[in-house]
């Protein structure tokens, strides 16, 4: 059975084995919604978190991983966004690196994001950095989904670590998937000095401001 958030929403605040949808009604829930069928290969999640018309684009500013530029349709979504990054990528996290997640009142929320993952046929840890841009609106029932989603990759770092060692170090204690600026920085920062081969963790003990990308 495929590993649940801590407390999760679908629950109603109580852990069972078995849980039900519930309706996405703030952009903090289906955040981390996305999460789980992203991190956890759920397909079946993404019409509780998308309008069936919903628009994905990327702004690429590495040339470690490809996308397409825009993507339209809940299908064709689901396909990129879950089940053909499953075939290449497996073990990752998203996490959300801010103070607190979006309001409920926001249409717009603008989130940086950290991921950690491996990349299945190579043996090499893949952790990359970018920010989201993410528009809400009602679908034709009234529930609040996301309309559009625009992702910024700035950097998508490969680092050999053949038996997954690295992975497990750097996910290791990180909140999930909101994580704090601060706990970022000072969990990288003492990992980077305690092991040599964290070194490259300096590099990402920051968030990035969307203000850095172009787009």
């Amino acid at each position: 059975m495929a590993a649940k958030l801590p407390g999760w929403w679908g629950c109603a605040g109580q852990k069972s084995e078995v849980c039900k949808p519930m309706p996405m009604s703030t952009p903090q829930q289906l955040l981390e919604r996305y999460a789980e069928a992203k991190d956890f290969t759920r397909p079946d999640l993404m019409r509780e978190i998308y309008r069936s018309d919903a628009v994905l684009t990327y702004a690429i500013a590495t040339d470690d991983i490809r996308f397409p530029a825009r993507i339209e349709g809940i299908e064709a979504l689901a396909r990129t966004l879950v089940s053909d990054f499953a075939l290449s990528f497996d073990r990752c996290r998203t996490y959300y690196v801010c103070d607190a997640p979006p309001g409920a009142a926001q249409h717009v929320a603008f989130v940086p994001w950290l991921v950690v993952m491996r990349e299945r046929d190579v043996g090499l840890l893949r952790m990359g950095q970018g920010f989201y841009r993410w528009s809400f609106e009602p679908d034709g029932e009234g529930a609040l989904r996301v309309s559009a989603m625009h992702i910024h990759i700035h950097r998508m770092d490969r680092v050999q670590d053949p038996r997954a060692e690295l992975l497990e170090a750097v996910q290791h204690g990180l909140p999930y998937p909101w994580l704090t600026p601060a706990f970022l920085r000072d969990a990288f920062e003492a990992r980077s000095r305690s092991r040599r081969d964290l070194a490259f963790l300096r590099e990402l003990a920051a968030p990035l401001p969307p203000e850095s990308g172009s787009d």
